[in-house]
């Protein structure tokens, strides 16, 4: 199929000469470190539990806050208005990212400083698919691009709620568009002749309260921000009172400036892989030690093939990961040596490249780490990495290929997760009958763009739309958020907690990671114990199945007790949509 949108990016000579896309590095007056501290009420937001009331006498939680932030300015004592170029961040209490430096400061005292919650227009409106790959803005590093809609969410704040006439509920509160775009401004004391470092309170309680209060059950529990809306015009209006300076500290921590990374093991010849994606995919954080090479990929595809990576020969990585299934299992569970059950159905390998933890769990923070923990695990191959080694060395093509790919021919356990890493990474898939629409190359039939508005329309009866909300865990071109989320499974037998059993953060209980929606139809059976067996079932439990717990998605929790109300048409027709998202080159001919 021809493809109108490719992207080739040469990695083993971009990834070796450390440029800096960012533009980091530039020499500066001064500097300022901000550190937001996020609060309720003045003390430390807690996230764990329903533990504050509001205006209206309801008890709720907050279990995200994301913001991005822009147009950083310093006020001089004369009044004057220091910008501050290029300089955006990217703040979110769930991924622990709550600081940023901003460099190139003129040395001088300010009364004042100011910045804006989103991006301005330009950045708003910009192709989201064009941001460096750990800017603040790319879409994949943040989370926060409407997709298809167009424009960034600059401030998403969900959690959940309860009244004391209405059952456990949730709330979503998305501010965006243009016009939403608020200047904060707060005063102090910046004597930046020197660097300084600052705490800022942003203050949630203030945000839900003044000077327009918000009430979950009588305001509505969730805004997208279309024009006019009153919970995003509320939003607004009380984001500049929720920010100010908690203190200001006449030093600034030390900041750590990452070693430039070298790739490992080199090759005397390098010959670099091409790295094919769409055009409108964000630009992938690949990893700067271990460029794409084609003789490292060459080996990588080989070993995932390779049974001697388990203890009796018998199995190899593609046996849970087939080709025609998108590189995923269509059994409920795999199977490992002697023919050992596994608990969850094995995840498919594609787009892997834009990921930062991997298995349901993310237990594994990279490919070549995820690569490896299957060969060790009891119920999957079970053998020891240095048996592998052993089995590995004694083959001549082995140790030619190695000596290809890496400085020697000399076989490790890292050398095969870096392979299988590299081959992993080249297994994109962006060639579906949704793509081919988008290029305007094909046609949606009826019952598929009907499927697809559903899909990107929200459940808000407050403004009249009853759409299938999916678009808030799998939108954007890769169709899902690489998050965990509580989507209410009914507790399996066996008592899977999910991404609890890494964190241990009660929080993550029955979180599991958001797969990708795109070869969804090849890819049954679903969830991560594959309890449905076919696209109606799964659209069925989002329908009406949801189990309401204490970690529910807010997303899913603001949902009706007794469900969307979507008819079986509409249930047909996003199962239709989802048909539209397979890729080709799995279909077997």
């Amino acid at each position: 199929m021809k493809v109108k949108m490719p992207l080739v990016l040469i990695l083993a000579l971009i990834l070796s000469t450390g440029v800096d896309l960012m533009g980091a590095g530039r020499t500066s007056d001064a500097s300022l470190h901000l550190s937001f501290r996020h609060v309720i009420n003045g003390k430390p937001l807690l996230s764990d539990s329903l533990r504050y009331r509001n205006a209206g006498g309801e008890v709720y939680s907050v279990t995200r806050v994301s913001y991005l932030l822009s147009g950083f300015a310093m006020e001089t004592l004369d009044g004057n208005l220091i910008e501050i170029p290029e300089q955006s961040a990217w703040i979110d209490v769930g991924a622990r990212r709550t600081s940023v430096h901003i460099p190139g400061i003129p040395r001088a005292k300010y009364r004042s400083m100011r910045f804006f919650i989103g991006p301005d227009t330009s950045d708003n409106e910009r192709d989201p698919a064009s941001f460096a790959p750990e800017h603040p803005f790319n879409p994949n590093t943040n989370g926060l691009h409407w997709s298809w809609q167009g424009g960034f969410i600059f401030l998403a704040l969900e959690g959940k709620f309860r009244s004391e006439t209405s059952p456990l509920s949730g709330f979503s509160y998305h501010l965006a568009r243009s016009p939403n775009r608020t200047p904060i401004t707060m005063a102090g004391n910046f004597d930046l002749n020197h660097p300084l470092s600052c705490v800022v309170d942003f203050d949630i309680a203030t945000l839900l309260n003044a000077p327009d209060r918000l009430i979950f059950e009588r305001d509505g529990n969730s805004t997208h921000s279309r024009d006019g809306d009153p919970i995003a015009r509320a939003l607004a209006s009380n984001l500049p009172g929720a920010f100010q300076v908690y203190r200001i500290v006449s030093r600034a921590p030390e900041i750590v400036h990452a070693s430039e990374i070298k790739p490992l093991y080199l090759p005397s010849v390098i010959n670099a892989f091409p790295f094919r994606l769409s055009r409108s995919f964000p630009i992938p954080k690949l990893p700067r030690d271990n460029p794409l090479l084609q003789e490292r990929v060459d080996l990588g595809r080989q070993l995932f093939d390779e049974t001697a990576l388990s203890r009796d020969n018998s199995i190899s990585c593609a046996s849970c990961h087939l080709r025609q299934k998108a590189l995923a299992d269509p059994r409920r569970v795999s199977l490992g040596v002697e023919g050992r059950a596994g608990t969850r159905n094995a995840m498919p390998l594609f787009n892997l490249a834009w990921k930062s933890n991997f298995f349901w769990d993310g237990r594994a923070a990279s490919l070549r780490e995820q690569a490896l923990m299957p060969i060790e695990d009891h119920s999957e191959m079970d053998e020891a990495i240095e048996n592998v080694i052993v089995k590995l060395s004694k083959q001549q093509g082995y140790r030619e290929a190695f000596g290809k790919a890496f400085d020697s021919s000399r076989i490790t356990g890292e050398r095969i997760g870096l392979a299988i890493e590299n081959f992993l990474l080249t297994q994109t898939s962006y060639q579906s009958k949704f793509d081919r629409v988008r290029a305007g190359e094909a046609r949606f039939s009826k019952q598929e763009r009907r499927g697809f508005e559903l899909f990107m329309t929200e459940y808000e009866p407050r403004s009249q739309r009853f759409g299938a909300d999916c678009f808030h865990c799998h939108g954007g071109v890769l169709f899902s958020d690489h998050q965990f989320h509580n989507n209410g499974l009914e507790t399996a037998g066996d008592g899977d907690l999910g991404r609890f059993v890494v964190t241990r953060n009660e929080g993550d209980r029955g979180k599991f990671a958001t797969p990708s929606l795109r070869n969804i139809a090849l890819t049954a059976p679903y969830m991560h114990d594959g309890r449905f067996s076919n696209l109606t079932e799964v659209v069925n439990h989002y329908n009406r199945g949801i189990q309401r717990s204490p970690t529910l998605d807010a997303n899913l929790a603001k949902h009706p007790m007794d469900g969307l109300g979507l008819s079986k048409d509409d249930v047909a027709a996003l199962v239709a949509f989802l048909e539209t998202l397979t890729d080709a080159q799995f279909v077997e001919n």
